[in-house]
């Protein structure tokens, strides 16, 4: 029964489309070919049993058939076994040294061409995975094996007399309970992971460490290293609470002419392993550290299964590490997947899992390109003068007055001059800038264009003319006297005299005084003070009588109404007519109108404004009422 078989092609070639489509746009080298795909190569290391654990007289539940292929007993049924088929397979007696031969050695090479590397190690927790990556002083793993050729490489491939000056740097990070933490500077905090405009991963922020020998590679990866999240559970003693990201980054400059740049990264990841927390007794902080990175793992498995289906959305950003992971997994890099498991039949199902990710992932297709920029295409100029953006001027200097237009003549320029503008043209179409129009339209339309210009450029001129004439034999005839004027021949045109805007005047409001207010002013020799208004004399209006039979009748409503009584005067609500009854029963009936001033909330403008509102609808209803 093989469980690792290969996908249908058709699906294969729906992954690849979906994967690499975004991706090849960003070749800086051979922009018009589609990038070769490149499928994930998975490599499944078995690790031997543990000294001292549960389970290790027991026969192992996983066993090698040959270099490439595996076999593990059926759980449903006991008679049979799966299969698995991979690009290779490490037994229990395979060293470090094999497998970084067989798998991840051959990969080096595509940094020097200006490509992306990642070697990611998958497996359930205590299976060996931080082994694998990191090694022991005896026995190395694949980061210090990895960083050592590859240092080695830059140094001869970056001698003197060599084409290319090479720089490597180095970052470290790990992803814990879904925050980016910088191992190389811990307290920089939570990081942000962006994209940029060409469509790579990039973390703004994140510390980088220029690296010449290993010597430097230890100098600042050892302290980085214990500062990574560890904790112990039932199954590991160092148990792996974040995945951790060794990023390393190869810059490549041309030391000739065109002066090319190239940049490859390897990416170089330990991912924490799943658990199952019946088995690990995490509690705490140690399930919820659990929690964080199985939600990640089951992330990434849904990944790898929309590449494989083809799917129209890939949920690279459900989770940082699958963000992280995008260029590894259906993008632009040489992938190279380790699955860790352990022999012990209390693993089986850990095991199957791993196994079955494995096999899914294998059918996974990306596209590597070579990341290359060319700065100039023609031309002498070395590195110091390089300025990308500023083109070499050309060499009869535009006089002040001469406005600089992108429509001019590109036909009366210096060829080496032309040619240098449009290499910077498509320069910066490349790098995600709109760059200038006219440089980017054909050649038959600018022609179009260029010659409208002209055109639109000469009728203006010609109005200007006229306009100047018009305005001359305006002139003259005012010099003339008035009698001239009037003779003159109607044909002379006078400019158009400015239209005068008239602004309309604010609207006299007439105010309407009382009668009694009226009398008063009209016998008073001064003018009453600014402060006095009319409204503030409203008993002015109201007869004696009336003014002081609806205080009368207030005052008796206020000591005998109820609250419902009370809520028919004006300005008193259900709030107010409570507080009025509640007052009346702690301090007795109310002598006056006036005392409403002590109810608590009723300040002395309310009690005005209450009294101008009831007298002055009393005197209304009166004056309404039959006479």
């Amino acid at each position: 029964m093989d469980a690792g078989g290969a996908a249908p092609l058709r699906r294969r070639e729906m992954a690849a489309a979906v994967s690499g489509a975004g991706r090849c746009r960003l070749s800086k080298v051979g922009a018009g070919r589609r990038p070769p795909p490149a499928r994930v190569r998975v490599a499944v290391r078995l690790r031997p049993f543990v000294d001292g654990t549960a389970g290790a007289d027991d026969p192992p539940c996983v066993r090698g058939l040959d270099s490439c292929s595996l076999e593990i007993a059926n759980w449903r049924n006991h008679q049979e076994t799966l299969k698995y088929q991979f690009d290779a397979f490490y037994g229990e007696r395979s060293s470090q040294q094999d497998i970084y031969a067989g798998s991840v050695q051959p990969i080096l090479r595509h940094l020097l061409e200006g490509q992306n590397a990642s070697v990611l190690a998958y497996g359930p927790t205590g299976a060996g995975k931080t082994h694998t990556m990191l090694g022991s002083p005896e026995q190395p793993g694949v980061i210090p094996r990895a960083l050592m050729d590859l240092l080695q490489l830059t140094r001869e491939e970056g001698g003197e007399g060599r084409p290319w000056a090479l720089s490597v740097t180095m970052s470290y990070l790990e992803i814990y309970q879904e925050k980016v933490l910088d191992l190389l500077e811990p307290t920089s905090g939570d990081l942000v992971i962006r994209e940029d405009c060409r469509g790579n991963i990039l973390i703004p922020g994140l510390m980088q460490k220029p690296i010449t020998s290993f010597a430097d590679f230890e100098r600042h990866f050892l302290p980085a290293s214990r500062n990574r999240t560890v904790g112990a559970t039932r199954l590991n003693q160092r148990s792996s609470r974040s995945h951790a990201v060794l990023l390393v980054k190869v810059d490549q400059r041309e030391r000739l002419a065109p002066f090319r740049q190239r940049e490859g990264k390897l990416y170089l990841i330990d991912l924490a392993g799943s658990e199952d927390n019946r088995r690990t007794g995490n509690k705490g902080l140690r399930l919820k550290e659990s929690g964080a990175i199985n939600s990640s793992l089951f992330v990434l498995g849904k990944v790898v299964d929309a590449l494989n289906q083809g799917l129209p959305r890939v949920p690279y950003r459900d989770s940082k590490l699958t963000r992280l992971l995008q260029d590894s997994l259906g993008g632009s890099a040489h992938s190279i997947l380790i699955a860790n498991i352990a022999p012990e039949r209390h693993f089986y199902l850990d095991t199957v899992s791993a196994l079955n990710f494995a096999a899914r992932s294998k059918e996974v297709i990306n596209r590597p390109f070579t990341n290359e920029r060319q700065i100039w295409t023609t031309g002498a100029r070395g590195p110091e003068e390089e300025e990308i953006g500023s083109p070499e001027p050309p060499a009869a200097p535009a006089s002040a007055s001469q406005k600089l237009s992108p429509l001019q003549k590109l036909s009366s320029m210096d060829p080496a001059v032309l040619e240098r503008l449009l290499s910077l043209d498509r320069l910066l179409g490349s790098q995600g800038s709109q760059g200038t129009h006219g440089l980017n339209t054909p050649r038959r339309e600018r022609m179009v264009l260029m010659k409208t210009m002209e055109e639109k450029d000469l009728e203006i001129k010609r109005l200007k003319m006229k306009q100047k004439e018009l305005e001359a034999k305006v002139l003259a005839q005012e010099a003339l006297d008035p009698k001239d004027k009037e003779n003159s021949s109607p044909a002379i045109l006078r400019p158009l005299a400015r239209r005068t805007v008239t602004v309309a005047k604010p609207l006299k409001k007439a105010v309407v005084m009382p009668l009694q207010l009226s009398n008063k002013l009209c016998f008073c020799h001064s003018p009453p003070p600014p402060e006095e208004k009319a409204e503030d004399c409203w008993e002015l209006q109201i007869s004696p009588e009336l003014l002081a039979h609806g205080r009368q009748k207030i005052l008796d409503l206020l000591n005998e109404g109820s609250a419902r009584d009370l809520r028919s005067l004006q300005r008193i609500g259900q709030k107010k007519a409570q507080l009025i009854v509640g007052w009346r029963e702690l301090h007795g009936p109310f002598s006056q109108v006036e005392d409403l001033e002590h109810v608590e909330g009723i300040s002395g403008k309310q009690m005005e404004s209450f009294l101008k509102a009831n007298i002055l609808g009393l005197a209304a209803c009166q004056r309404s009422g039959p006479s």
